[in-house]
């Protein structure tokens, strides 16, 4: 007996609200031994308190193909554009607690 694998095609809506975005400048992740957690955040110059606009919580193998396509994607963005230079990094004391990384 044989099955056919059949694709699904996943349909995504994008509402109107949604498909204008949310400018965010600074990006907090924290994880735990079943999540990421990642901050988008919006940090204004010489304002002392930034807002978080999103959060959004994955599972461990969803962020690591979220750093996938985010590292192929600059790729392409690149070999079309050019280079893509670092600022300097800055260092921004969040207390969040536990491990952290900064994008």
């Amino acid at each position: 007996m044989s099955e056919k694998k059949q694709d699904q095609e996943i349909q995504i809506e994008l509402t109107p609200e949604k498909a204008d975005g949310v400018y965010s400048n600074l990006a907090v992740i924290n994880h735990s031994p079943s999540e990421f957690v990642i901050d988008f955040i919006q940090m204004m110059p010489g304002v002392p308190k930034a807002q978080v606009k999103s959060r959004i919580i994955i599972s461990p193998q969803h962020a690591k193909r979220l750093l996938g396509a985010l590292n192929d994607n600059i790729k392409r963005y690149e070999a079309s554009h050019g280079t893509v230079t670092e600022l300097e990094q800055q260092s921004i004391p969040i207390g969040f607690g536990g491990p952290t990384g900064e994008a």
